[in-house]
């Protein structure tokens, strides 16, 4: 028997009972809205309420002129692994096939549910094959069930919303409702998921175009679970201890020591995503600075600026030029600000940097801005290098003496490592996102499929490797990379000889009579 108090009303087809455990589960399944969304923490209960939901709205469509209630649904996981091992076994755990009908294994694999005046036909699909997509946009679908839609991109998601509302046909009644569902775990900040729903702005680094198509829509809406378990934090604000939270959802359908059980030995970016239910990405390739601590290197409040003092700049150049701003104060480094584009020359880059110094940085003594050297090369097109044209916006920019990646990792690492008067001689302002979340994992050396644990040996190159390069070029051209070439002590800021000709093409020496000399 359906139990009617669990979703809605149905026809006697079997014994069936579910009622879901949650305040925000249960809106999320009565709401009506074309497009629905909900996000929780691992055992919150929303792949099996989705899993409820499919059937729940077979059961509710009006019956043809047969007098069947014909409904047809994909439900969509990215790859064919996670398709089997997860999605089929959470949907064949609620409707096995000795109750509901034979399921088939061949892709694609389908189940067809045939009881009473139910004809409910279920397709399963791995989006991770370009036939795969194909297959998707050729289908008549009722209705689409997306499983862990952080792994899905934007695009497949409005490819989904084009292929619902087209079965039954119209002249066999029409469906009574049609849409999309989706679940997923927390995604990162900058994904399509919390963009939609509000909760961050649109970032700076994506174009134009792809920005109008993350307004959500009216007919969209999204639900956020309560977390799994609650931080205890101490007198510092630190988190210290993570203990039950008496309102997270599914918690009837769970051992009291799940998430107690869930948590040990797991990293805190991990907790955050599957546990806490907040924003954030964990990694799956190996980070480039394991000694970065943000309990350490992260200013709890914002950096002011050391008037008087000087203000070094780095900066990386192409379509995606980012910039770093930071000071060196009695030998420690702390990083002020950061600059991150889109789709942006180095015209307009130039005058968003400079306005950047002019304004907030107005009181330093000095300038010293070094850039990836090779912005010094001329374009084929004409005789003008990003330098050049920093120079002609009044910012004097030079090459990093070096752009071995080597010594460019070691020059930022070193830093990371000190103490200088009992305290970190590198230290970020938190406003600096994206170079934060470069630090945290963002940037990283990427796994390579083979077997075994084995990662690239030079950074991957993703949207957080432009803001860490800019950091590097601007420890490099403030003497670090030296030092440690010398195994000396920090040399002081490298800037060009007078003497220097911008215009030659031949590269600079740096016996102190060409381009590098000491101040």
């Amino acid at each position: 028997m359906y139990d009617k108090d669990g979703c809605g009303q149905g026809a006697a087809v079997t014994e069936f009972k579910y009622k879901p455990d949650g305040e925000v589960l249960k809106s999320f399944m009565k709401d009506n809205t074309f497009f629905r969304g909900i996000r929780g923490p691992v055992g919150s209960g929303k792949s099996v309420g989705c899993c409820v939901e499919v059937f729940r709205r077979a059961l509710e469509q009006k019956k043809g002129p047969d007098g069947i209630r014909k409904s047809r649904w994909a439900i969509i996981r990215n790859t064919n692994p996670q398709l089997r091992t997860t999605t089929i076994k959470t949907w064949l755990d609620w409707f096995p096939e000795a109750d509901w009908g034979k399921f088939t294994w061949s892709v694609p694999y389908t189940h067809r549910i045939k009881k009473g005046d139910i004809d409910l036909e279920i397709i399963f699909l791995a989006l991770d094959r370009p036939e795969d997509v194909k297959k998707l946009l050729s289908l008549e679908l009722t209705g689409i069930w997306i499983n862990e839609a952080r792994e899905i991109p934007k695009s497949i998601i409005d490819a989904c919303t084009m292929r619902v509302g087209r079965f039954p046909s119209m002249k066999d009644g029409g469906p009574s409702w049609t849409g999309v569902i989706a679940d997923t775990n927390a995604p990162e900040e900058d994904h399509w998921w919390p963009i939609m729903s509000g909760e961050v702005p649109i970032p700076d680094h994506i174009p134009r175009e792809q920005a109008r198509m993350l307004v959500k829509p009216d007919n969209w809406r999204f639900f956020t679970q309560p977390s799994g378990m609650r931080e205890v934090r101490n007198e510092d604000g630190e988190v210290e201890d993570y203990v039950p939270n008496e309102v997270a959802e599914n918690r009837r359908h769970m051992m009291e020591t799940y998430y107690p059980n869930l948590i040990r030995g797991k990293t805190k970016s991990w907790i955050d995503v599957y546990v806490m239910n907040k924003l954030g990405s964990i990694q799956d390739g190996k980070p480039i600075y394991p000694m970065f601590a943000s309990d350490v290197h992260i200013a709890k409040e914002e950096i002011p600026v050391a008037a008087g003092a000087p203000l070094y700049v780095g900066l990386d150049f192409g379509l995606t030029p980012a910039a770093t701003l930071g000071q060196k104060v009695r030998g420690r480094w702390l990083i002020q600000a950061e600059i991150v584009a889109f789709d942006m020359g180095i015209v307009r880059f130039a005058e968003v940097l400079r306005e950047e110094i002019a304004t907030r940085f107005s009181q330093c003594s000095e300038v010293y801005i070094y850039g990836d050297p090779a912005g010094d090369f001329r374009a084929q097109t004409d005789e003008s290098t990003p330098f050049h044209i920093l120079r002609g916006a009044g910012l004097k920019a030079f090459p990093a003496p070096s752009n071995s990646v080597d010594l460019r990792l070691e020059s930022v690492s070193s830093q990371l490592t000190k103490m200088i008067e009992g305290k970190p001689a590198f230290l970020i302002d938190r406003r600096c996102s994206q170079l934060i979340k470069g630090f945290e994992g963002g940037y990283q050396y990427k796994r390579m499929e083979v077997s075994g644990e084995r990662y690239a040996d030079k950074p991957d190159k993703n949207m957080y490797s432009h803001i860490h390069d800019a950091l590097q070029y601007m420890m490099l051209g403030a003497g670090e990379g030296r030092a440690l070439m010398n195994n000396q002590r920090p040399a002081r800021p490298v800037v060009a000889a007078r003497n220097f000709n911008v215009f030659s093409k031949q590269s600079p020496s740096r016996n102190g009579k060409g381009f590098w000399g000491r101040v």
